[in-house]
């Protein structure tokens, strides 16, 4: 018998719930019964070293906290903190008014094919919806409170020594010791490698509280929006943490899963959003700590999994360290310029190029348009005045491409240039922008007729592009010079130009899907 063996049992009952039937998720931390349109999460009785839910006292203080973190972004979810009583009889309660014995959070029962993890293995997770998950996360980062007392270098080594400790409790029963010691020693030499960003970032603003457990099971489409819910609430150090590891977490849930796409879409969007590339740097450690916790979370959990099942739970946790250490050793970064005629297709191949090119999430693209609407303070489908697009506003916007790639590149990342490219000198100097940075170049340029680029530009929707088939005709009066990329025949289906620029780069494309904004 344990503690909670009566409470368990009285939440199982459907006569609890008005004669429902009930449904049960466990979790390391809680269990949730589901009975109409009601859903109740119990915390378990447990210690942990980063939890801890043991007595009466502290899981009220734990209920009491998730509503209120989860309120932030989730209203409509979460109602209240309730007692579960126990009358002089015996007979346990809800809100009674005997001795409290528990306490449990009161939700809203919701539909559970709207998670994001059943919408990623539906293969409904799609561009709009990656792109709407990313505006909602900087949403949140955006109005997080500022938490300067926590995160920076200390608390990533925390999690670092953390990481170790619980992972090798299992060494010998999940995991190969060589594993673990190999992650500990790169997460500790990449650290020591971006000390002083993180601890600059923090002292920044950089780090806030956020939500903690940022995954695809803690996301639901409600009215066709991404909801965060399930906010960590029993760790201030697990959520005043950097706006980018919190990012993490759903980065590297979408890569584990291969849904590389989703995540590069979700990196670029939320970079441009925040303006945040220089944490590129960090994002190997980010990813590796976040890989690194849910081995250790998978493989603790196992434990509780009958027999039969514990093979797929060890597969898993193991199948996660590989990724942690994988992300500490990524690819070099590499410089690749994307230029043609407005609406050759330079952003629908620098999309499907992306996830495949650099280390983890793929590539950031950096695109003349999105850049010239933020130096122009427009949202990305506002339509720019003439104004905008005068040679001194196209030198500024050329400029600040150039200076965003060469954050990438200074990060370890791997960056895409989307432009134009019409002039020798900006071909010339997107190139030597790779060679001062000392990573490979590879420029190509998109090749179509008149007709075929006028009709994908008259075919254009609220996009971040604002030419026509009237700036098309305009760019083919340009004297184009010499053009000495790769020239590509971009009249072919995305696919297949996508296949010939992969080869050339030696890289593996995504196969392209309907996205948001194609821009040039």
């Amino acid at each position: 018998m344990t503690e909670q063996d009566d409470t368990i049992a009285f939440f199982a009952d459907p006569r609890t719930h008005g004669g429902a039937s009930v449904e049960r998720s466990d979790t390391h931390g809680a269990i949730v019964f589901l009975a109409g349109t009601r859903a109740l999460k119990l915390k378990r009785a447990v210690r942990y070293d980063y939890m801890d839910f043991s007595t009466v006292a502290l899981r009220r203080q734990a209920c009491e906290a998730e509503i209120r973190i989860n309120r932030r972004t989730a209203p409509a979810i979460y109602r209240a903190a309730i007692p579960v009583t126990r009358d002089r009889d015996g007979i346990l309660g809800l809100g009674g008014a005997g001795e409290i014995v528990d306490w449990v959070v009161d939700m809203v029962r919701f539909d559970q094919a709207g998670l994001f993890d059943r919408l990623a293995v539906r293969g409904a997770l799609d561009d709009a919806l990656a792109v709407a998950l990313a505006d909602t996360v900087a949403g949140f980062h955006d109005q997080a409170d500022a938490a300067p007392g926590f995160g920076g270098a200390a608390a990533l080594a925390a999690t670092i020594a953390g990481n170790a400790r619980e992972l090798g409790r299992h060494v010998g029963t999940v995991f190969a010791a060589d594993a673990v010691a190999r992650l500990e020693d790169a997460s500790r030499r990449a650290l020591a490698h971006r000390r002083d960003l993180a601890d600059r970032r923090r002292d920044r603003g950089r780090v806030r509280r956020c939500h903690g457990d940022l995954h695809l099971r803690n996301v639901l489409l409600i009215d066709g929006r991404p909801t965060l819910f399930d906010a960590i609430e029993f760790s201030d150090a697990f959520v005043c943490i950097d706006v980018v590891y919190d990012l993490a977490f759903l980065l590297m849930d979408l890569w584990h899963r291969e849904l590389r796409r989703a995540a590069n879409l979700v990196l670029n969007r939320y970079l441009w959003r925040r303006s945040d590339a220089e944490a590129l740097a960090l994002m190997p450690l980010f990813l590796a700590l976040r890989a690194g916790i849910r081995a250790h979370v998978t493989a603790t959990a196992a434990v509780r999994q009958p027999i039969a099942a514990r093979t797929t739970f060890d597969e898993e946790a193991r199948a996660n360290l590989a990724l942690a250490n994988a992300a500490l050793a990524p690819p070099p970064p590499i410089l690749v310029a994307i230029g043609g005629l407005s609406g050759s297709g330079k952003s629908t191949l620098a999309r499907a190029l992306a996830p495949a090119i650099g280390p983890a999430p793929g590539a950031v693209v950096v695109q003349t348009d999105t850049i010239r609407k933020r130096l122009w303070g427009a949202a990305l489908t506002d339509r720019l005045p003439a104004a905008a697009y005068a040679p001194a506003m196209s030198e500024r916007t050329y400029a600040a491409v150039r200076a965003e790639a060469v954050t990438v590149l200074g990060a370890g990342h791997a960056a895409i240039v989307d432009a134009v490219h019409s002039r020798r000198d900006e071909r010339a100097a997107v190139a030597d922008l790779a060679r001062r940075a000392g990573v490979r170049f590879l420029g190509l340029w998109l090749d179509a007729p008149r007709p075929a680029m006028a009709e994908r530009l008259d075919a254009r929707r609220s996009d971040v592009s604002d030419a026509t088939p009237q700036v098309l005709a305009q760019q083919l009066t340009y004297d184009l010079g010499a053009i000495d990329w790769h020239r590509i025949d971009a009249t072919r289906p995305t696919a297949a130009v996508a296949a010939e620029a992969a080869s050339l780069i030696g890289c593996a494309s995504e196969a392209p899907r309907v996205h948001y904004g194609t821009g040039d």
